[in-house]
């Protein structure tokens, strides 16, 4: 398939995902419905596996870092984005993950030492001015609640998401790890899909959340959907493109699915941002824009790649 369409088929199915993730709230705990997801996914994955006569065992070492990266990126990071769209439109979420452009050159100072440059700052400067634009109205009202004895959700909504960014960059930090022991994409994400799963049921158990069979139509139409093309079939395309193409090429997919969950929330949640939230908006992507435009500082390590989730 032309890297020219599995680039569409990944933009236009992760920026669907944020807004299918609200077809799943409300009947069930969020983190029960992580449980569902990944759970499937990991199955489906794994039998695409062995139908391609691949052996399903990692090697040890290859292992340790999947277990890590599959808790921080499918375990915990759809934790909070799932918790968080109970608070927040799908769309603000989605706009938050695009600053994980900038969370993953940081990432990789941390871990690796790589070294970041004079632009690298620029841009992440500009993004948090976008950031504050964007949610500027919505941080006051929520202040005002709290100072009247409200409970301001949405600032724990924007906590929540802001994890959840966090957590997935780290994974995508790991995931460099696990690459250079095994090169078996699909086998690493059936895995990392698994421990992910393990993770999430873990968290259920301590937070007392009850395993229940949904009823809801909406609900099973988006666990297929975010199990199959969400997580199995977007996949599978992104790392193809990196493959090809490489990270500073394909992680532009992070710049355009935000787009797309904007105007399918308008369009099916209601949202009715202002002149200021396009203005946020705009100047959030448009730094996100300008960083990927940035030229990367050689290093000795291979490249962190964008996980964008949902």
């Amino acid at each position: 398939m032309p890297s020219s369409a599995l680039f569409v088929i990944a933009c236009l199915i992760w920026g669907s995902t944020f807004y299918a993730i609200t077809l799943q709230l409300g009947e069930i705990a969020p983190v029960v419905s992580v449980v569902y997801r990944f759970a499937l996914a990991s199955a489906v994955l794994f039998a695409w596996c062995l139908l391609r006569g691949d052996k399903l065992r990692l090697p040890a070492k290859a292992q340790g870092w999947t277990i890590l990266h599959g808790c921080a990126t499918f375990g915990l990071s759809y934790i909070f984005t799932y918790s968080s769209e109970q608070y927040l439109v799908s769309a603000l979420v989605a706009v938050l993950f695009a600053l994980m452009v900038f969370w993953n050159p940081i990432c990789s100072r941390l871990f690796f030492g790589t070294p970041l440059n004079l632009r690298t700052y620029a841009t992440g400067s500009v993004a948090v001015l976008g950031v504050i634009i964007l949610f500027y109205h919505s941080i006051a009202a929520s202040l005002q609640d709290i100072m009247s004895g409200g409970t301001g959700h949405f600032l724990l909504g924007l906590g929540l998401a802001l994890m959840a960014t966090i957590f997935s960059t780290v994974g995508n930090t790991l995931a460099v790890k696990v690459r250079k022991y095994t090169p078996n994409v699909l086998l690493v994400m059936a895995w990392g899909m698994l421990w992910g799963t393990l993770t999430a049921a873990g968290w259920a158990a301590l937070s007392g959340a009850s395993f229940v069979v949904p009823t809801a139509p909406k609900y099973w139409a988006g666990l297929l959907y975010l199990s199959l093309f969400g997580s199995v079939i977007a996949f599978a395309c992104y790392f193809t493109l990196i493959h090809r193409l490489g990270t500073q090429k394909a992680v532009y997919i992070g710049v355009v699915t935000p787009v797309i969950s904007v105007l399918l929330s308008i369009r099916l949640e209601n949202f009715r941002p202002g002149a200021l939230e396009w203005l946020g908006m705009g100047t959030c992507l448009a730094s996100v824009a300008w960083a990927l435009r940035t030229p990367s500082a050689p290093a000795a390590n291979p490249t962190l790649s964008l996980k964008k989730a949902s």
